[in-house]
């Protein structure tokens, strides 16, 4: 149960880096890493008028994970409470121990030795 409260409330980003339609790298929890082809941008200053399209290209998948893990008791319905007591009262009830230790075999005696089985079987203790 409590890995399904740690799994459901954690939240987490996967950074992909493709250079085309190649994915070149996926990071968790970071950004990944590019393949070193990034076009620049131009800029003012740039005599050259044509802009070439950058390849590469970034996806950022974020996961978010659950934030309201308050469950209000008073918004349960009556069949839900029942259930909610009666489930707590036999799972209470379940590990009681009894007051006296009961021995199932007190009255029988062990049967009896035909044959040595250690000398039969040729077992030692060295």
């Amino acid at each position: 149960m409590a890995f399904v409260v740690l799994f459901s409330t954690m939240s987490f980003t996967i950074s992909e880096h493709f250079c085309g339609d190649l994915l070149v790298d996926s990071a968790l929890f970071s950004k990944a890493e590019s393949c070193g082809m990034e076009m620049e941008t131009a800029t003012k200053d740039n005599d050259c008028n044509s802009i070439k399209k950058d390849c590469c290209s970034d996806e950022i998948k974020t996961f978010e994970g659950q934030n309201n893990l308050k469950i209000d008791f008073s918004s349960l319905n009556f069949e839900q409470q029942v259930f909610v007591a009666s489930f707590s009262y036999t799972y209470i009830n379940l590990f009681e121990g009894s007051a006296t230790n009961i021995s199932p075999f007190k009255y029988y005696t062990p049967p009896l030795l035909v044959l040595d089985i250690l000398v039969l079987d040729q077992v030692f203790l060295i």
